[in-house]
């Protein structure tokens, strides 16, 4: 079972912005930015971890819910736009990643990442669950 798997089933803390039957999306503990988001697919055994081993259905639907959650990432936090990257090495469960950016250097993987205190990061989750409501 990967970490991610265990974050859907609560077993491990996660600052949830937005959940579906089939996707869940949640704040990077690590993040570039404020609002950084990890996009996950809810998948029965064994996890995927390579975004192209899902299905075109699965796929279809993972892209749809990421763009949901990026409307509300820029809603949220003011960037002029939100960076798309799929890595995929450190959790071996397909993941999107989304990044509130400025500038092409916002998405560069190699800056420094920001912590956050607990309050702050509970405070980004809720201000993109709202604005994700809202749309």
């Amino acid at each position: 079972m990967t970490l991610f798997t265990r974050i859907i089933k609560g077993e491990i803390p996660s600052y949830k912005v937005a959940e579906d039957d089939k996707h869940y999306a949640f704040l990077d503990i690590n993040p570039l930015a404020k609002g950084h988001t990890l996009v996950i697919p809810k998948l029965a055994e064994p996890e995927a971890d390579y975004i192209f081993d899902l299905t075109d259905e699965q796929l279809q639907g993972l892209i749809t819910f990421a763009k949901k959650v990026a409307v509300g990432i820029k809603a949220a936090t003011g960037c002029k736009r939100v960076g798309v990257a799929v890595l995929g090495m450190e959790v071996n469960h397909v993941h999107i990643h989304l990044v509130p950016m400025n500038s092409e250097k916002d998405m560069l993987f190699t800056n420094p990442k920001l912590s956050l205190p607990a309050e702050e990061m509970a405070i980004i989750a809720n201000s993109i669950a709202e604005a994700i409501e809202k749309k």
